[in-house]
């Protein structure tokens, strides 16, 4: 390694520090969180929209963020090791074949839209819930059979009033039988 990049690794070390940031690419919905100065105040403006694009480049990363405002597209190329981040969330991350997302310039409305990835077990841990675990590993047999299961039940469940009510309506019949045959 030659100083450039010792020198390189250091100053990312350093402008890390202390933030985290989720690990997001093209197609996901972040939120930026920004550190703006006006005259002697700072305040933090956020910034939300969809990343088009990410440049993974040691100290020189980048990402872009595109977003709608007034019916006008907005994109900010923002470095990844800026002093200017205060933090960055994840939105939702978007279901994409492209590590770059230029096309969406010139789409607008549903067209522009971006499907969002199925994530199952990545936000929960493992001892939470063990049944979606359980659910994911068994077979599509077993799952059909589940479901087959399911729907009886709720047949048995929704037969369950009409049942009690034709068992009122036989014990009534019953009682007026033996009222008759008293008289």
């Amino acid at each position: 390694m030659n100083t450039l990049e010792s020198y390189e690794k250091e100053q990312q070390e350093s402008l890390s520090s202390g933030k985290s940031y989720p690990k997001f690419s093209a197609g996901d919905t972040v939120k930026v969180h920004l550190k703006v100065k006006e005259g002697e105040k700072e305040r933090i403006q956020v910034f939300e929209g969809v990343c088009i694009a990410k440049k993974n480049a040691g100290l020189n990363s980048s990402f872009t963020v595109r977003k709608i405002s007034y019916g006008e597209g907005i994109e900010r190329v923002l470095p990844l090791y800026s002093p200017q981040i205060n933090k960055i969330e994840l939105v939702k991350s978007g279901s994409v074949r492209r590590s770059k997302l230029y096309y969406l310039r010139k789409r607008s409305g549903k067209s522009a839209r971006i499907t969002e990835k199925n994530i199952f077990n990545k936000t929960e841990t493992s001892g939470d819930n063990p049944n979606k675990q359980e659910q994911q590993d068994t077979s599509p047999k077993e799952q059909g059979d589940r479901a087959k299961k399911n729907d009886e039940v709720k047949n048995l469940k929704a037969n369950e009033p009409k049942q009690s009510e034709e068992k009122k309506v036989d014990e009534k019949v019953k009682e007026s039988k033996s009222e008759q045959k008293e008289d």
